[in-house]
């Protein structure tokens, strides 16, 4: 444990497409220059050291679809429950265990549906321009996945886009018991994270997320 420094884990795996060896060690980096001591792992057995996980102040999953035994859920649930915190983006995070609502229900939504699969063009809209995580990011346009989302009414919503007049969250915050979620829907590969905008989202989320 390093001194002074908040501890995160960042767990990466399932499906291979969404890069997430490549998109984790993008977001350790990011975490390590906010003076994080990160370690990343490749297997979700990590979440059965509950008391670890209990100490950790943010865990950051890009694990897309998959499933999780109960006894690897249960610590995790518990954890952000009792105040750490749990940031993440695009299938990592919200689609992944596609059986656990309560998981689902953690998060803030679900992935639903991406219609035309990936290179989209669309404008994400910032909604809440003088938010702390937010500020001096302006409305931005992608091309990749456009995630329709299932979602939680409590969320705040600070950045949408427009699905055929219906404002659809691309970034939320939420807290779930003590903890305090942060999701981020763009993320299909480490290019789309890469983005400048998109590294200041999560650069932020995470900050902010943690413990």
């Amino acid at each position: 444990m390093g001194a002074n420094k908040k501890q995160a884990l960042v767990v990466q795996g399932g499906w291979e497409g969404h890069q997430p060896k490549e998109v984790s060690e993008i977001l350790a980096g990011l975490l390590q220059e906010e003076n994080f001591q990160t370690e990343i792992f490749d297997t979700l057995d990590c979440f059965l050291d509950a008391d670890r996980l209990q100490q950790t102040d943010l865990i950051v999953p890009i694990w897309t679809m998959g499933t999780i035994a109960k006894e690897q859920l249960a610590p995790l649930l518990a954890a952000v429950k009792n105040g750490t915190g749990i940031a993440g983006l695009h299938g990592g995070m919200a689609d992944a265990f596609r059986n656990e609502t309560e998981y689902q229900y953690m998060v803030g939504g679900q992935w639903v549906a991406h219609p035309g699969g990936d290179g989209v063009t669309y404008e994400v809209q910032v909604e809440k321009k003088n938010h702390p995580l937010m500020q001096g990011i302006e409305d931005f346009t992608v091309s990749t996945e456009k995630y329709y989302m299932h979602i939680d009414p409590v969320i705040d919503v600070l950045a949408t886009t427009d699905f055929d007049g219906v404002k659809m969250p691309v970034v939320w915050t939420k807290h779930y018991g003590s903890g305090k979620v942060f999701y981020c829907s763009l993320g299909h590969q480490a290019n789309i994270v890469r983005m400048p905008q998109v590294l200041a989202i999560m650069r932020r989320g995470m900050v902010w997320a943690a413990r």
